[in-house]
């Protein structure tokens, strides 16, 4: 008699400590919020600029430091003004002004005679397009000048030389995320494999490793990026080599002191025994287990990364304009802090939105990742 095989006889799958340290990270709702605030960050840097009306380098020259605003520019009593600026520079002398909807119309005359050609004044201002000169006169010193008015949308306002200071906004979050989580991978990748190799060895290595690291503690920061400019010039990789070579050290000394303490564990020495290699227990039980600080620390090294990055441009050593940061941009709008205030305002929400959601996930990686909790 053949028994069959009940749903009880199938045994549980397991659950691995990263499936329990998930669930974890996933009940925590300050970091689930902030994961998704810092993705969609990235997504409006990333495609924000494809969808926005400006280039982030476009000056438009009668737009300097305008307000940010849902409405559309040119407002209402901008346009008659500028219109009679720009016919005196075409030396007309507007007889009659009229606006019928979206489009200007005027009477105009001159003291020589009127190319069609001198519609290209009203082109070049940014409040007009598609510019006619029509119904010239016998003695062509007399017409009519029609034009479209230009609207434009600028949701936070221009900076000092007219550019969208939106579009600014999105392509600074590209460069400052990217310098930031690279040089902070770069910085972290090479300080957990130096301390955790460095503290698990112990003696004479450890002593060597470690007095390697305070000899480049004793170098100034400045002086690697200069070297590095020396070598390969100034440019968007040189950012995150300049970082990630130096704020690993750092990492070094936190993952060699918890390393210490790691390789004293009792799973350590049954591994050991074991006959498990150095690799396998670095790889396996050390580095692991390092994660918590690590992961606190890399919450902490991003914002300071980004900061470095303003410092380094302010120099003229790091992003060149018409390239931009939110460092840079914040540090332009202190600058016009009296006169123009969104300068400073929204990238700095953006900047202060990403650290503080930095620091909600790396809390909430923290209490995942804790052995203690486990």
């Amino acid at each position: 008699m053949t028994m069959t095989a009940t749903s009880n006889d199938v045994p549980a799958k397991g659950r691995s400590l990263w499936d329990d340290a998930r669930d974890r990270l996933l009940a925590n709702r300050a970091a689930v919020a902030s994961m998704f605030v810092l993705v969609t960050i990235a997504l409006v840097s990333i495609f924000g600029p494809m969808l926005s009306p400006h280039q982030f380098d476009t000056v438009y020259r009668d737009y300097v430091k305008v307000p940010a605003s849902l409405q559309a520019y040119p407002k209402p009593e901008q346009v008659e003004p500028a219109f009679m600026s720009v016919a005196k520079r075409a030396r007309m002398t507007v007889d009659s002004y009229e606006r019928d909807g979206d489009t200007v119309v005027a009477n105009v005359t001159s003291s020589r005679e009127i190319d069609p050609r001198a519609s290209r004044y009203f082109d070049r201002s940014n409040l007009f397009k598609d510019t006619e000169i029509v119904d010239l006169a016998a003695d062509n010193k007399s017409a009519t000048v029609r034009a479209q008015i230009n609207f434009m949308h600028f949701y936070f306002g221009t900076d000092a030389n007219g550019r969208d200071m939106m579009t600014r906004t999105f392509i600074a979050g590209r460069i400052s995320l990217t310098i930031g989580l690279l040089a902070t991978v770069v910085a972290i990748s090479i300080g957990v494999i130096y301390g955790a190799t460095s503290g698990y060895l112990g003696g004479r290595v450890d002593q060597m490793m470690m007095r390697v690291v305070d000899i480049l503690y004793s170098l100034p920061f400045i002086f690697f990026v200069i070297m590095l400019v020396v070598f390969f010039g100034r440019n968007f990789i040189l950012m995150f080599i300049a970082v990630g070579a130096v704020e690993w050290l750092d990492m070094a000394r936190i993952v060699r002191g918890q390393t210490l303490t790691i390789k004293r564990q009792e799973y350590v020495q049954a591994a050991e025994a074991m006959g498990v290699a150095d690799g396998g227990i670095l790889k396996r039980h050390v580095i692991p287990n390092t994660l918590g600080p690590v992961v606190v620390y890399m919450t902490l090294l991003v914002p300071k990364v980004i900061l470095l990055e303003s410092f380094l441009s302010f120099l003229g050593l790091g992003i060149q304009e018409p390239m931009t940061s939110w460092g840079v941009l914040i540090s332009e709008g202190a600058r016009n802090l009296q006169g123009a205030a969104w300068m400073l305002i929204f990238p700095s929400i953006f900047l202060t939105s990403t650290l503080f959601a930095l620091n909600f996930i790396g809390d909430g990686l923290r209490d995942a990742l804790d052995p203690k909790d486990r």
